[in-house]
């Protein structure tokens, strides 16, 4: 037997010289659940993750973070249901939440990177990523001209990357052109190019009390039996200017992740999402799963699958582990 594959798998030093694909801290975003108290609330359905008061609990976080070398950070607010209205318009309110977020922070912490979230269901009263017409149809230009307000109050507060989870069509070329008339030709796009309609959401809709009032999101997120769709996604969102493209959910969808790498040149970004993390974490709690192995098995796979970049709410714990902190 000529060829034997062990032979370069019989020691320590060997198997980390020829491992192929490798990760660090500066990999991950650590996505962030904000309101506007002042106390932490844990999200019953995430065990470990808090909606933030979004002074005292979030600066708290983002040090920790800090200490295990990430940088990189993505908000999502809570918004009270006072202020959700049919189109939305408190999510361009420059002294809204994720504004006055993203000033507090790059107060604080000017060297980090700030991600948001552009779409209307945070801030809708009807639960959906875009305004809502008389006969329930998501209506997709009037939505693009609110989000194009959004990303740009976002921008002028000190946001870094804006990022479109909202799948409406044309989105990130009016993004461009809405941030680019104001100035902020720097901030980037992180566009969700291939955002499926998937049933690993739930514990982040929890989290933030923004599930549909009524009917689901096919009409505008991607079907999970399509592969080749992700193509036209991708296509779309270079032609339009896009900086990142993104998958959600991650494990489940490798091979989109594979595919949107092998066909472009931008950075891919993976998100990790609120399933993901919820089913890890209770699969450890049981004994069933050793959960720091099998999570740090996952961040491996969607980086050997093409991800420069993880959205994970395992980013601090995962850090800590690579730093040799154990999951501080």
């Amino acid at each position: 037997m000529t060829k034997r594959p062990r032979r370069n798998r019989k020691s320590p030093a060997l198997r980390a010289a020829f491992q192929e694909t490798s990760i660090s801290p500066a990999n991950f975003v650590l996505p962030l659940f904000i309101h506007e108290g002042e106390d932490d609330a844990p999200i019953g359905a995430m065990p470990g993750c808090y909606r933030l008061g979004w002074r005292h609990g979030l600066l708290d976080e983002v040090y920790k973070a800090r200490d295990v070398g990430v940088n990189s950070f993505v908000l999502f607010p809570k918004v009270p249901d006072a202020l959700k209205t049919p189109t939305g318009d408190e999510a361009y309110n420059d002294n809204g939440l994720v504004p006055r977020t993203i000033r507090l922070l790059k107060d604080k912490f000017p060297d980090i990177v700030i991600y948001t979230d552009v779409a209307l269901d945070p801030y809708s009263s009807d639960g959906h990523d875009g305004i809502v017409r008389e006969d329930g149809v998501i209506m997709n230009d009037e939505t693009v001209y609110q989000l194009c307000k959004q990303a740009v109050s976002q921008a002028r507060a000190g946001a870094d990357v804006v990022s479109p989870s909202d799948m409406m069509d044309g989105r990130v070329g009016a993004l461009r052109a809405a941030l680019d008339a104001e100035g902020f030709h720097d901030v980037s796009i992180m566009s969700y190019t291939a955002k499926y309609a998937s049933s690993f959401y739930g514990p982040f809709r929890e989290a933030l009390d923004s599930n549909p009032r009524f009917g689901d999101k096919k009409t505008y997120q991607m079907n999970p039996a399509n592969y080749r769709e992700a193509l036209i996604e991708t296509a779309a969102d270079e032609a339009e200017g896009a900086d990142i493209l993104l998958v959600k959910p991650g494990l489940p969808y490798l091979d989109i992740i594979r595919l949107l790498r092998d066909n472009s040149a931008l950075p891919i970004a993976a998100y990790q999402v609120s399933g993901e993390y919820s089913m890890i974490k209770a699969g450890g709690a049981l004994g069933m799963i050793d959960e720091q192995k099998v999570m740090m098995e996952s961040l491996m796979c969607l980086r050997r699958a093409g991800a420069d970049v993880i959205l994970t709410y395992f980013a601090r714990q995962a850090a800590g582990v690579l730093c040799g902190m154990g999951s501080k």
